[in-house]
């Protein structure tokens, strides 16, 4: 069984900037020998409200769904773009509620089960 290299970034949600509190929310990998790219998100509201009471739930699942949209086939702001370029532009450093974490490496011979394994792993409770 062939394993390839991927790459992912846990996709994060920090209410209050200054505060530097946040949530996991989300797995964004990339494996481009299979010219794989997937984001899967999932907000927790009850975690978002505990870090921040007043926090706009529905712009952030707004926020969140950018990142499954520039991953996907249909229209979308980077539908053009390459996999990798994609990723590389989802991932580069931001100062918004909405950021990924570093980028990691790994090796999977399925990257859609990998997404899953490491979305159970990073996000959920």
């Amino acid at each position: 069984m062939q394993r390839d290299v991927y790459e992912y970034a846990v996709i994060r949600v920090i209410p209050q900037m200054e505060r530097g509190e946040q949530i996991n929310v989300g797995i964004l990998l990339y494996c481009q020998p299979r010219a794989y790219l997937c984001a899967r998100v999932e907000l927790d509201e009850a975690r978002l409200r505990a870090l921040d009471p007043a926090a706009d739930a529905a712009q952030v699942r707004q926020a969140l769904s950018a990142y499954e949209l520039a991953c996907g086939d249909e229209a979308g702001p980077l539908v053009r773009e390459s996999l990798g370029s994609r990723f590389r532009w989802l991932t580069a450093p931001r100062s918004t509620v909405v950021q990924t974490s570093a980028v990691h490496a790994g090796l999977t011979s399925d990257p859609g089960a990998e997404l899953a394994r490491l979305f159970d792993r990073l996000v959920r409770l």
